[in-house]
């Protein structure tokens, strides 16, 4: 297996202590500006996992087969995992009521309350609010994540198939899907009427369980197997869909995520997944 450090907080001093901690005369490969691997490791270390943690350092230990040519699938979340925002709580702020709808946003992110129930009850908030008030959270507000650009370019040049799966809304994972050039999106539908939202949602919610099944879908379409998929994500609602990938990483994740994903990222961008699978 291999050790992959990464994060913009590693320095030289602390790479050698990791490599004493580690205690081999392989050295240090780097693999971007702020993320290196030691090959041949034969099993992990909890000292090195325990001085990471405490310097702010990613660290993961992969088998040396998991490389990013070895995967065919990655599906990912879009809310606070491609983009900086939660969509949903930057529209409440819109008409007032951001810190009533970003609680129930936290909430169901954290897997205390039913994610469709919570969404449904989230949007009834909204109900009135200008189509042009959507525009303007897309415009003014929705940003990529750090990494997120070369981490889909990666994808590219890998030949790996990349899909959006949101329990957000298409009016946003449209836009999304067409800055990054992802080749699939899937998302709620925000029901507008004489261009007023009407509080409801248009079909079926995007759930945990619907992430999950639109992963295995395009996964069996593309005849991949279940460890040719990565999924990424930040919410308990991408659990499942963790669940049924060959790996899943949680991205800055809420803790219930990182303690069941297969890795997390807590000090990278999403860059950070390339150079997980990099040597």
């Amino acid at each position: 297996m291999r050790l992959v450090v990464q994060g913009s907080a590693i320095r030289h001093a602390h790479l050698a202590h990791i490599h004493q901690l580690s205690a081999t005369s392989v050295q240090f490969v780097q693999t971007g500006a702020h993320a290196y691997y030691l090959a041949n490791q034969t099993q992990a270390s909890p000292a090195v996992q325990a001085f990471c943690a405490e310097q702010h350092i990613d660290c993961s230990y992969l088998p040396d087969q998991q490389v990013l040519a070895k995967f065919g699938l990655c599906v990912m979340d879009m809310d606070s995992t491609l983009i900086s925002i939660e969509c949903i709580d930057e529209i409440a702020d819109m008409v007032g009521i951001k810190t009533q709808v970003a609680a129930i946003t936290e909430r169901a992110m954290q897997g205390e309350l039913d994610f469709a129930q919570s969404l449904r009850q989230r949007v009834a908030l909204l109900k009135g609010l200008s189509e042009t008030d959507l525009m303007r959270v897309l415009n003014e507000r929705l940003t990529l994540n750090p990494g997120a650009v070369e981490w889909i370019a990666a994808c590219k040049k890998n030949n790996i198939t990349t899909l959006l799966v949101s329990g957000g809304f298409t009016f946003f994972a449209d836009k999304v899907k067409a800055m990054l050039g992802l080749d699939y999106a899937v998302s709620n539908q925000l029901e507008i009427v004489d261009g007023k939202l009407t509080g409801g949602i248009i079909g079926d919610i995007v759930d945990a369980q619907r992430k999950a099944d639109e992963l295995c879908q395009l996964r069996d379409r593309l005849g991949l197997t279940a460890a040719q998929t990565i999924a990424i994500g930040d919410g308990a609602n991408d659990l499942k869909m963790m669940g049924v990938a060959g790996i899943g990483v949680a991205y800055h994740a809420k803790p219930i995520v990182q303690t069941q994903a297969t890795y997390a990222l807590n000090h990278s961008g999403l860059d950070g997944v390339m150079h997980l699978l990099s040597t």
